[in-house]
């Protein structure tokens, strides 16, 4: 890979750690924020859900904006919309207050991903894309790894509140240096080298040199292919976002830790999630390039869900503290390795496209996420209605591992049927 495009990678890599830094911070908060509003265990349940469904709503208009008007300009803005309300969520007075700035924030982070598909659609030939997606969004997964001890010693020295403060200043200056360093396509660059550009020109996908007329919205929900992709995007983020939102507090009753070393122990899957994320985007890259471009996408997807369920359906016979977490580390590496293929999947059926159709597919999997924590919180409401208390009722959640590992069996046949060569725009 040649020196602009390396630099170009390091900079998506950031922009996927601050994006879930600023996402997870919520999930080591909890205690804090339930404690000052006095929130219910419902309650915080619809304060984790209601972020996903303002990001799941926004999705599609987000990567269309993304098609028309560029990542450029586009990604400067979701950057400092969603920092600016990553620092309002500290000025949150109530529960009600609550909920309206984190449905914001998630319709305000919608798009980044869709934003950075049209990245490496512009930028990276078809042959990087595994790669490129993987190391992308393993990002996102140290992110939300290391945000969690973080958070609780930055709460612990100043507060939730300004803790929040902090991570939308560093967001803000973020958006500023990618406003002024990056552009759209390397043909608007006149500081790369000729043989890096010629190597990108030739090597990437097929591209229009006209803007892209907007993709209709019914002639894109006709695509079985796009149907099939969002199903089983449902499937990984139902199994995912639990890491994001109830992991802390469950590994916190479960194991019977510290918050301190519920922070650390937090990291393992989250972890997991990122080599998941290498392993499968090298697999993708490497199968590509032998020619197999349809297993290239279905085969690293399906072990990563075949991992997921087996992890998931196991958790809740685990007894010891190092099993749980080895089996939820592997569930997420499993689920992380589907990733990879996801995005490369849309970016090959969407080409001028990708931002509308990852956008969509992402819309889907966010609704999915958005499921995942109402379904965890209600679940664990219906055994305190049985007479556990709170903390007995986190920690015996087991339904919701059985429904993920069922939802990952569902997954596997989806991409038994999913064909990479059938774009929607031909």
């Amino acid at each position: 890979m040649f020196p602009r495009r390396i630099i170009l990678v390091i900079g998506t890599f950031l922009i996927t750690v601050l994006l879930y830094v600023d996402r997870a911070c919520i999930g080591a908060a909890k205690e804090n924020i339930s404690s000052d509003f006095n929130l219910t265990n419902l309650q915080w349940t619809w304060v984790l859900a209601i972020f996903t469904l303002g990001y799941a709503l926004f999705q599609r208009p987000a990567g269309q904006l993304s098609d028309k008007k560029g990542p450029r300009f586009v990604m400067a803005c979701i950057i400092g919309v969603w920092s600016f309300l990553t620092a309002l969520t500290g000025a949150a007075w109530n529960a009600m207050s609550l909920l309206v700035i984190r449905f914001l924030f998630g319709a305000g982070e919608a798009g980044a991903f869709p934003t950075l598909s049209k990245v490496v659609f512009k930028w990276f030939p078809i042959k990087e894309r595994g790669i490129v997606q993987g190391i992308n969004f393993s990002g996102s997964r140290l992110g939300a790894a290391f945000a969690y001890p973080i958070v609780f010693i930055l709460i612990s020295a100043v507060g939730w509140k300004w803790s929040f403060g902090v991570f939308g200043i560093v967001g803000v200056l973020f958006a500023v240096v990618w406003w002024i360093f990056f552009r759209d396509t390397p043909e608007e660059i006149e500081d790369i080298s000729a043989e890096e550009k010629k190597y990108i020109i030739d090597n990437r996908q097929e591209q229009s040199s006209a803007k892209p007329k907007p993709l209709d919205f019914i002639k894109t929900m006709k695509s079985s292919n796009l149907w099939m992709a969002m199903i089983q995007y449902i499937g990984s983020n139902f199994t995912f976002y639990f890491t994001l939102t109830w992991m802390f507090p469950y590994l916190k009753e479960a194991l019977k830790a510290s918050g301190t070393n519920t922070s650390f122990y937090a990291m393992a899957p989250l972890i997991a999630g990122a080599l998941g994320n290498w392993v499968s985007g090298f697999m993708v890259d490497k199968m590509y390039a032998s020619g197999r471009w349809r297993w290239s996408r279905r085969l690293p997807a399906m072990i990563g869900f075949t991992l997921a369920a087996i992890g998931m359906f196991l958790m809740p016979q685990a007894d010891s503290t190092m099993m749980k977490l080895l089996l939820l580390s592997i569930a997420i590496f499993g689920a992380d390795m589907t990733l990879s293929p996801s995005w490369a999947f849309c970016i090959d059926i969407g080409k001028e496209h990708a931002g509308s159709v990852s956008g969509t597919m992402n819309m889907a999997g966010n609704l999915g996420a958005f499921a995942s924590i109402l379904v965890f919180g209600y679940l664990a409401e219906s055994l305190i209605s049985s007479g556990l208390n709170a903390k007995e009722a986190m920690a015996a959640n087991d339904m919701f591992f059985y429904i993920c590992a069922g939802l990952s069996v569902l997954s596997i046949i989806m991409w038994s049927f999913m064909r990479p060569r059938r774009s929607i725009v031909d």
